[in-house]
């Protein structure tokens, strides 16, 4: 993925975040509180999360634990089918902060060794934010539900937060269009 791409998508999904959050306001909080505990959102998420990990882990070479490969991808296999039958509650939320991380390294993976662009700073710096508090949300999911009921629980706050969420993928995009 090119830094050009990746700084346009990730703008472009902030807009739509935003615009949804801005527009929704207070009618949002019953869905996505709705959203965190959705058993099929969690097949979909954390089933996503959980193939794309294990895709990667065929992927090793032997500087990478390559010739544990094997026993690796059975261990987290068991681990991520049996987190459907254990750990249930707010499933939808932690495959969502692993879809996070996992997007992250292609992004930052666009931005690397890019110095010619110290702009690209702006998405480094967004996708850096992004990956704590994937680490948060995925240790503690009810901190997201907390979070959000806060935010939505009035319409200032929504068009707020919409708002800055909007406006910082509006800077993204603008940037994406400064490479050379």
């Amino acid at each position: 993925m090119s830094l050009f791409l990746a700084t346009l998508v990730t703008g472009l999904f902030l807009i739509a975040l935003g615009v949804v959050v801005f527009t929704g306001g207070t009618r949002l909080a019953a869905p996505a509180l709705r959203a965190m505990r959705s058993m099929p959102l969690a097949v979909v998420l954390m089933g996503g999360a959980l193939v794309w990990f294990l895709y990667k882990i065929t992927q090793l070479g032997e500087a990478d634990f390559g010739q544990y490969k094997n026993v690796l991808f059975l261990i987290f296999a068991s681990v991520g089918g049996l987190s459907f039958f254990v750990l249930k509650d707010f499933l939808a939320v932690r495959g969502g902060a692993v879809l996070v991380i996992l997007v992250a390294k292609i992004l930052l993976g666009a931005a690397y060794m890019q110095y010619a662009f110290p702009q690209r700073l702006f998405l480094v710096s967004f996708i850096y934010v992004a990956i704590i508090l994937a680490l948060w949300v995925g240790a503690s999911p009810f901190q997201l539900r907390n979070a959000s009921e806060w935010i939505l629980k009035t319409a200032a706050r929504a068009r707020l937060v919409g708002g800055m969420v909007g406006a910082y993928g509006v800077l993204l995009s603008v940037v994406a269009f400064t490479y050379n």
